[in-house]
């Protein structure tokens, strides 16, 4: 009985984790003079090196957090598609080709933060808990 109790204990803990993970909401975020909007497969292509510009024209630099963050997770699930193994192998193909390089990578949803507030030019993702009055949200996934 005490095992059949200690699992029971376990699985419910274990289902909490997930099912707050899968809570987790990630904020794609651009400099407050950003006009454009964007649509999760704008930002898709952005990301994934098949576009340089906004739907509206404007030049965009895609900036990631780096892998392992749970944000970088549930961006790569729900905006891209991809898991971390099968965005590694997209790039490496594109690097080898020579026909994309991807994007920077910043340690910190606070650095990811700084760098788009201070740079009109780039588009980045963060928690949507991060999120600043220095940053415009394009799109929460």
């Amino acid at each position: 009985m005490n095992i059949s109790l200690f699992r029971l204990v376990v699985v419910v803990l274990l289902s909490s984790v997930f099912v707050a993970k899968s809570w987790a909401e990630v904020a794609v975020i651009v400099h407050p003079s950003v006009a454009d909007t964007a649509s999760g497969k704008d930002i898709s292509r952005i990301f994934l090196g098949k576009s340089k510009r906004l739907p509206g024209g404007q030049k965009i630099t895609p900036v990631s957090l780096a892998g392992g963050n749970a944000a970088t997770e549930e961006f790569n699930d729900k905006v891209l598609g991809k898991s971390a193994s099968q965005l590694k192998s997209y790039w490496s193909k594109l690097i080898f080709t020579g026909k994309g390089q991807p994007p920077s990578e910043l340690g910190s949803d606070a650095d990811v933060v700084a760098k788009v507030s201070s740079d009109a030019s780039s588009i980045g993702y963060v928690s949507s808990t991060s999120v600043t009055d220095a940053v415009k949200v394009l799109a929460t996934f």
